[in-house]
């Protein structure tokens, strides 16, 4: 991993990716969706015409990657689907942070599964479904669909931060 201080002529420290990984798990582990201070994660995907697609998702950040899920039919999953370059953006308590990558679907039953036990530890009640490679739950947006629900995983190449809090900085990673 390269890091590049995006502050040091403000005379400002590198933000270590230890300090970035952190914020991300302990932020996005455990939140309650109606809280007024809720971490809200905004995926960009690329539509066919190129222009980008913002939308909010319940993300989770596990094993150094972001990891979300949606129905086939939404244009997430199709812009996925055909472009899997996207990035996922989110504020910590002390932290903004984007992250970008490639986005792939799980199929593996052992890793779906894993997902959704974090989502389900986390607070929403997804579970695997018969098929053992999407989801399902009591409950989701709207806006995904009905079950089954795909979970993809939004691998790093690169990613920034900026501090909001002391120690103050900006420093930009490649992996």
């Amino acid at each position: 991993m390269e890091a590049k201080n995006l502050a040091e002529a403000e005379g400002l420290p590198l933000i270590e990716w230890s300090r970035v990984d952190t914020e991300l798990k302990e932020r996005l582990d455990n939140w309650d969706p109606g809280a007024p201070d809720r971490p809200t994660c905004w995926l960009t995907t690329i539509n066919a015409d190129g222009s980008p697609h913002v939308t909010s998702v319940g993300a989770l950040w596990h094993a150094g990657s972001f990891w979300f899920q949606t129905g086939e039919r939404t244009r997430k999953a199709r812009n996925v689907a055909r472009n899997a370059r996207c990035s996922m953006s989110v504020a910590t308590r002390g932290l903004d942070v984007v992250v970008e990558g490639e986005a792939h679907r799980v199929t593996d039953p052992r890793l779906v599964s894993e997902a959704a036990s974090l989502w389900a530890q986390g607070g929403w009640p997804a579970r695997v479904d018969e098929s053992g490679t999407a989801i399902t739950a009591d409950f989701n947006a709207p806006s995904v669909g009905p079950p089954p629900w795909f979970v993809y995983q939004l691998t790093p190449r690169a990613a920034t931060a900026v501090s909001a809090v002391e120690p103050y900085g900006s420093t930009r990673w490649r992996f």
